[in-house]
């Protein structure tokens, strides 16, 4: 029996590869804003729901605190957040966006609505009846972790 028999392998090398090749076609862009990706991924979650705590945001990107706190940091010092501790539990933190860090929403949806265009020319809607898939398959992967 040889790894190409295991579908499961298969399918991880496709998304590995297609990952990265996504990630670094956002990634041109976002370099024209200053920001990776990890931090537009962070930004992006905040842009739909400011005031999280930060366990919630690692919950959501499956990220520990180690990685978390630095990119956080960073983040504050561009001054696009703010982090917060609690004022009952100094222990829990939660992240705002300053008014930057919401005014870059546009400037960066604008930004990224030219690789939105260039895959909806290229695969068509394709794309779109992938994502409910995916968030299946990620859902199942989670519970695989525990």
């Amino acid at each position: 029996m040889n790894s190409s028999e295991f579908t499961s392998l298969r399918l991880s090398q496709l998304l590995y590869t297609s990952s990265r090749l996504m990630i670094q076609q956002i990634q041109l862009r976002l370099n024209e804003l200053g920001l990776t990706y990890l931090q537009y991924l962070v930004l992006s979650i905040l842009w739909e729901i400011d005031g999280l705590k930060v366990h919630e945001l690692g919950e959501r990107l499956s990220l520990d605190s180690g990685t978390l706190t630095p990119l956080l940091k960073k983040l504050e010092v561009q001054n696009l957040l703010k982090r917060k501790r609690g004022e009952n539990d100094e222990r829990t933190v939660s992240i705002h966006l300053t008014y930057q860090g919401k005014s870059l929403q546009t400037k960066t949806l604008a930004i990224l609505q030219e690789l939105e265009d260039q895959l909806t020319s290229r695969l068509g809607k394709s794309t779109e009846k992938l994502i409910p898939q995916a968030e299946v398959f990620l859902e199942n992967l989670k519970t695989l972790k525990k």
